[in-house]
């Protein structure tokens, strides 16, 4: 063979196998499961038969106590130049490949509640938040679809002395709080619910007597009764969305902004009648992030080429304010503070992106800046915490005029070999960081 053949043959071969790999890993993205590694055997359950208690600064379901991303936690470490001390870590949330689970946190005093799973099943865990030891494990049997694991993306919601929880397979659990007792599961499919293609994602959302979620199909929202699981009403058909619905008042009303997967509707939560409808259709129904309800101004946005809006609303109609194609965010939910958004711009496929400050009134892009990892954002006493796709922690001073990093920790979790999606949590003095089947709990007090 001639040396020029030989070389156009490596050179082909070459391009084959980079094609290859680019190939693999688009679809270990779009519908690969992560595979785990460093698991650990699941323990022996405290029995702790304590009452649960309250804590100053809970965090009792997604996006925290009032549903902004933000802490009450005061007096923080600010310097990190020797890093976080961690208080302890468990390895044993999610059992086997293609288990991944990526739910969030929900805190109240010294008792925490995350999702996991194993081959078969979903599992509740609640463990001490002081300590990481195992109080109660919930369990019940769940087919799952495997893209990005078979285990829950939603985030629980506690509810008093009830714990309530969303399956990516569509089942609704209320739990008791003290002991982990199942007292009713229902599931969506059973109304005409049809699964998103990455799952159920919606945390559940509890106002007044009923809780909330989506089924889609011809069950796209519903409300339980929060204590009998009876259903109270449906709404809407179509496909569900990946966002948790969000409260909003007009004069002494209370209704619901729903984010699925066609558009952002205003619902009555007494009797699901729809208000008004924003279209809003992304490839593949993806609206995952979580609308910014500021009085009457509601901020939404997403990926896949659609951008963002601001709206103005009443109780019976919206009008537009601005749209961008620029500023978007896939599933990053953006942090308001004195009338600007802070927040990621970009898809989610990498650790790469911008994260930007943008006036809410106008519109207006203030800065933007690529220094930071790709993640997601909450607040705590005056600064902004962010993490990135590989765990490393950035602790940032809003402001509007310019980008000023004040400290970052970097790989807070050894051995993230994916993308670490989960929203870092602060409760009580403590910052959670979940990857996979892994809960880190560090100080975060001075």
């Amino acid at each position: 063979m001639k040396k020029r053949t030989k070389i156009i043959l490596a050179i082909v071969v070459s391009i084959l196998i980079f094609v290859g790999y680019q190939a693999y890993q688009i679809y270990q993205h779009v519908m690969g499961s992560e595979n785990l590694y460093g698991v650990e055997a699941i323990p022996e359950v405290k029995n702790d038969s304590s009452e649960f208690n309250f804590g100053v600064d809970d965090w009792p379901h997604w996006r925290g106590k009032n549903l902004n991303g933000k802490s009450s936690t005061h007096g923080i470490k600010t310097d990190w130049t020797e890093g976080l001390t961690k208080l302890w870590q468990v390895d044993f949330l999610c059992q086997d490949n293609s288990t991944g689970s990526w739910s969030s946190v929900a805190v109240q005093g010294d008792r925490l509640i995350v999702p996991g799973r194993d081959e078969n099943n979903d599992l509740v865990f609640c463990l001490d938040a002081e300590t990481g030891k195992l109080i109660w494990k919930g369990s019940y049997p769940a087919e799952a679809l495997t893209p990005h694991g078979k285990g829950a993306r939603a985030t629980p919601f506690i509810d008093n002395d009830r714990v309530y929880t969303f399956g990516r397979s569509g089942d609704l659990v209320c739990w008791n709080f003290a002991n982990g007792e199942m007292l009713w599961r229902e599931n969506v499919v059973d109304l005409g619910g049809v699964e998103p293609d990455w799952g159920y994602s919606i945390s559940p959302y509890v106002l007044d007597d009923k809780v909330i979620v989506q089924g889609g199909g011809e069950a796209l929202i519903i409300a339980y009764d929060k204590m009998s699981g009876d259903v109270i009403w449906k709404s809407l058909e179509g496909r569900a969305g990946f966002s948790s619905a969000m409260p909003i008042n007009f004069a002494d009303e209370t209704f619901l902004i729903i984010y699925h997967g066609d558009g952002l509707s205003c619902v009555n939560p007494i009797n699901g009648s729809v208000q008004w409808t924003v279209p809003w259709e992304t490839d593949y129904g993806v609206n995952s992030t979580t609308p910014i309800v500021d009085n009457d101004i509601i901020f939404f946005t997403s990926g896949y080429g659609m951008g963002s809006q601001a709206i103005r609303v009443s109780k019976d109609n919206y009008e537009l304010i601005w749209s961008s194609s620029e500023y978007y965010a896939h599933h990053s939910d953006q942090i308001l503070i004195d009338g600007f958004l802070y927040g990621y711009s970009g898809e989610n496929t990498r650790n790469k992106g911008e994260f930007k400050c943008v006036e809410l009134a106008t519109g207006k892009e203030m800065w933007s800046t690529s220094e930071i990892g790709q993640g997601n954002t909450i607040f705590v006493d005056g600064y902004l915490l962010c993490m990135d796709y590989k765990t490393n922690v950035f602790l940032i001073e809003p402001n509007k005029d310019e980008f000023k990093l004040h400290a970052k920790f970097e790989k807070a979790i050894a051995d993230v070999r994916y993308l670490a999606w989960t929203p870092p949590v602060i409760a009580n003095g403590k910052l959670y960081l979940r990857y996979l089947q892994n809960l880190s709990c560090f100080d975060l007090m001075k």
